[in-house]
């Protein structure tokens, strides 16, 4: 089973070529990531384009796509929902979301308890408390990270970093997330004949720009 995995919901580009056998045994074709805030839009085709080729394969070769679902800024997360649909679609294959920080927390492959932090900016965070890097514990959340209880649990994630004094605690690897986890977290989930979540955007605030109401009247004035 092929499948291409990519993230654009944080300053990273990550995509990946991973595969399994019939034992579901996973092996990494390909995998490539930089980091820019600003270029997803001009960054993302050229990266999953060059997975596809180091790992010698052509776009019809895959079996699934999965793309990450956030939470993310708007912009970079649309960037790669998009791309994961529309291709998708061009070659008739699922499309699978997977949760940024599942992604991210799926990396450390840690066995106890921790907490996961992605930049959500406006000073606050994305988060979620995981018991080891499979199981995540309740929903994501955004807080500011004085707010939050972390319970004295290790940290990972560019969120802590960036809040090390707030959080009272410094920020374990990986910083950010790597499509290398994700094609292999997909993989297992499908594998294991679990569902993915739908390849939609997770959002955790209300849009800022809102839709117009009605036009405020003017009174006229009559001397």
């Amino acid at each position: 089973m092929l499948l291409l995995a990519f993230d654009t919901a944080t300053s990273a580009v990550t995509a990946a070529v991973g595969e399994t056998d019939d034992a579901g045994a996973f092996t990494l074709r390909a995998s490539a990531s930089s980091v820019d805030a600003r270029r997803h839009g001009e960054l993302l085709t050229p990266t999953v384009l060059g997975v596809l080729t180091e790992s010698g394969l052509e776009p019809a070769d895959l079996d699934h796509v999965a793309v990450g679902i956030g939470p993310g800024p708007y912009t970079g997360l649309r960037v790669g929902l998009a791309t994961g649909h529309a291709l998708a679609d061009a070659l008739g294959v699922p499309c699978h979301g997977v949760t940024t920080l599942d992604a991210l927390a799926f990396a450390t492959k840690r066995t106890e308890p921790f907490l996961a932090m992605t930049d959500a900016r406006r000073k606050e965070v994305f988060w979620a408390h995981y018991d080891d890097h499979l199981t995540r514990v309740g929903e994501v959340r955004v807080d500011r990270p004085a707010e939050i209880d972390t319970e004295g649990l290790p940290l990972v994630g560019d969120g802590a970093r960036m809040y090390t004094e707030a959080l009272g605690s410094s920020a374990a690897e990986p910083h950010l997330p790597d499509a290398a986890a994700m094609a292999e977290l997909a993989l297992l989930r499908l594998h294991r004949g679990e569902r993915l979540p739908e390849p939609d955007p997770l959002y955790l605030r209300r849009p800022d720009a809102v839709e117009p109401g009605a036009p405020k009247k003017v009174r006229q004035w009559v001397k």
